[in-house]
């Protein structure tokens, strides 16, 4: 049967897949853990600092049907993103879907970043996603699994003075794009790219109010929004090389991250 007649494969169920979620503890990645454990997956709960809310998500993911386990790990050392990788597929048995979703996010002006403030945000957020995405590659592959990294809009329609994480955010966009051709056909990559979803603490109510009127939806994203977002790709067997902007229409009539 050529490709052209085979019938089309529909999409994937969740029930049962093996999930990796990073930064599961709080804000999106709680988010997305819970999505796939109402789903009935198999969810690894990655925390760093945040175990309280970790153990939470897992709580809520165990109420919804779906299995959890924990994994502490300090993703900001290279060298933990590859054992935490092992450590998951070793427990999980196996792995479907790898959601690296940690990340830093920091207020600095370009005169004052330091090559420090670069080498956080370059570690966290790109290189611990590429390295645990090495890591548990031949589980994917195994499983013709699926790979959502978390970029953001900013790498379209950039915020000012947060240059360390912008640029360490559209290094990760680029790579989830190449990583897409290289690893095909066995493992899909896509990438969501939220916008403003669930702003920082202490954010003034002025500040927010400014952020809505800029979005043509007219609201401040849920983090909810995002794991939806990240459920599609997820599931779909004929798209990679794909980012799904989740910002309410904020980057709508630019280039395509």
């Amino acid at each position: 049967m050529t490709n052209e007649s085979r019938p089309a494969e529909g999409a994937h169920s969740l029930r049962g897949a093996r999930v990796l979620v990073t930064g599961a503890g709080r804000r999106v990645g709680a988010a997305i853990a819970r999505a796939f454990g109402a789903e009935g997956a198999f969810v690894a709960v990655h925390y760093a600092r945040s175990a309280a809310g970790a153990q939470a998500t897992a709580r809520s993911i165990q109420q919804a049907g779906g299995r959890a386990e924990l994994f502490e790990a300090d993703l900001s050392r290279p060298e933990m993103a590859e054992q935490l990788g092992r450590a998951v597929v070793g427990r999980l048995g196996g792995l479907d879907v790898l959601v690296p979703s940690a990340a830093i996010f920091e207020h600095l002006p370009f005169e004052r970043a330091t090559a420090e403030d670069y080498r956080r945000h370059w570690e966290l957020n790109t290189l611990a996603p590429l390295l645990l995405l090495r890591a548990t590659l031949p589980a994917l592959r195994a499983r013709r699994g699926a790979v959502v990294f978390v970029t953001c809009s900013s790498t379209v329609l950039p915020y000012p003075e947060f240059l360390p994480y912008v640029s360490a955010k559209g290094a990760l966009a680029t790579a989830s794009r190449a990583l897409a051709v290289e690893l095909a056909p066995e493992v899909r990559v896509n990438a969501v790219a939220p916008g403003t979803v669930a702003p920082p603490e202490g954010t003034s109510q002025q500040t927010v109010e400014r952020w809505r009127r800029d979005i043509p939806l007219e609201r401040i994203g849920h983090p909810d929004d995002v794991a939806r977002a990240v459920l599609h790709l997820a599931r779909e067997p004929f798209v990679t090389g794909q980012t799904l902007v989740v910002d309410g229409g904020r980057t709508a009539g630019l280039a395509s991250p």
